[in-house]
C-alpha cells in the first residue's frame, strides 16, 4: 500500500494555518478590489474538492488504498479553500464567499474510466502548480504572496502522490494504464490549440446539467478564469509551456520513452491504441 507511506510525507510537511501564515504582515495599500475578487473566486474553486472527492471514492471502490489516500487529499485541498477564505475574512470579509455560493459547486460527476481521471488530476494539479507560483507573483501584498506560494507547493506534493499511485497502475495494468495516461496527457498537454483552460475545474462532467455542468460555470462570475489567466497573472505561452514540459517529462518517466512534443506523445499513444484494439502497429508520422 502506497497510503501509509504518503501519509508520513505529507503530514511532515504539513502546514499550520495560524502558525505558518504570517497574517501580521498584512498591508492593505498593497491589495486591490480586483485582486480580492479573484481570491474569492479561486477559495470558492478550491471547494471542489468536495465533489472531486465523492466521484473518486464512487469510481474506486475496489481500491482501498487510493481511496485512503483522498482522506489526504481532500483535507489538504479543502485547507486551501479555507485559508483563501480566511483571509478574506481578516482583510475583504465582504467578499468572503457565503455558504450558498460553496454549495453551488457541489453536484454530482458522471462516472468516468478511473485511470483516465487519474490522469487528468494528476495534470490538473500540475497546472495548478503554476498557475499559483504565477499568481504568487502577480500579487504585491505579502500574505496572499506566501499563501498562494504555498499552496503551489501542495500541489505539486499532490501531483508527486499521484504520479505513485500511476506507476502502481503501469504495474499492474500495463499497457491498458499507459494507454490512458498518453490519451489524457495529450489533452492535457494541447491547451495552446484551446480556447478553454484545460483544468478539471473547467469540464464538462454532467451532461444533464449542461451547460452548466463543470465548476466555473456555477462561480458567482464564471468568465472570470480565462480573465484571470489572459489579462491579470498573464499566464502566457511561456508559462504554458512548462505545464507541457512537466506533463511531457513525467510522461517520459512513466513509460520509459522519450516525448519531446505532444506529437511524439499522441503517436505513442495510436501505438498502444492500435496494440490494445489488435490492429497493426501505428507507424511514426
Amino acid at each position: 500500500m502506497l497510503y501509509p507511506e504518503l501519509f508520513k510525507q505529507l503530514e511532515s510537511v504539513r502546514w499550520d494555518m495560524d502558525k505558518d501564515i504570517p497574517w501580521s504582515a498584512f498591508d492593505g495599500a498593497k491589495l486591490t478590489d480586483e485582486q480580492a475578487q479573484t481570491i474569492k473566486m479561486n477559495a470558492i474553486t478550491e471547494w471542489a474538492a468536495l465533489p472531486a472527492t465523492e466521484m473518486f471514492l464512487r469510481d474506486n471502490r475496489d481500491d482501498s488504498d487510493f481511496s485512503a489516500f483522498m482522506s489526504i487529499w481532500f483535507f489538504e485541498e479543502q485547507k486551501h479553500s479555507l485559508v483563501l477564505m480566511e483571509y478574506l475574512k481578516r482583510f475583504r470579509p465582504e467578499l468572503a464567499p457565503s455558504e450558498q455560493e460553496l454549495h453551488e459547486i457541489r453536484f454530482e460527476f458522471e462516472p468516468a474510466p478511473a485511470l483516465e481521471t487519474l490522469m487528468l488530476h494528476f495534470c490538473g494539479e500540475i497546472r495548478l502548480n503554476h498557475w499559483y507560483r504565477r499568481a504568487a507573483e502577480w500579487h504585491s501584498e505579502p500574505v496572499i504572496k506566501h499563501i498562494y506560494t504555498t499552496l503551489s507547493q501542495d500541489e505539486a506534493r499532490h501531483g508527486g502522490a499521484y504520479l505513485r499511485y500511476m506507476k502502481r497502475a503501469i504495474n499492474n495494468f500495463g499497457a491498458e494504464a499507459k494507454s490512458a495516461f498518453a490519451k489524457v496527457g495529450v489533452l492535457m498537454a494541447s491547451a495552446r490549440r484551446t480556447a478553454q483552460a484545460l483544468h478539471p475545474t473547467n469540464l464538462h462532467v454532467n451532461r444533464q446539467l449542461f451547460p452548466r455542468d463543470t465548476i466555473q460555470s456555477r462561480l458567482p462570475n464564471p468568465e472570470w478564469l480565462e480573465h484571470w489567466l489572459d489579462k491579470q497573472i498573464n499566464f502566457d505561452a511561456a508559462w504554458e509551456n512548462k505545464v507541457v514540459d512537466r506533463i511531457l517529462h513525467n510522461m517520459s518517466l512513466l513509460m520509459d520513452r522519450s516525448f519531446r512534443t505532444v506529437q511524439e506523445l499522441n503517436r505513442y499513444r495510436r501505438e498502444l491504441a492500435a496494440s490494445l484494439s489488435g490492429g497493426p502497429t501505428a507507424q511514426p508520422a
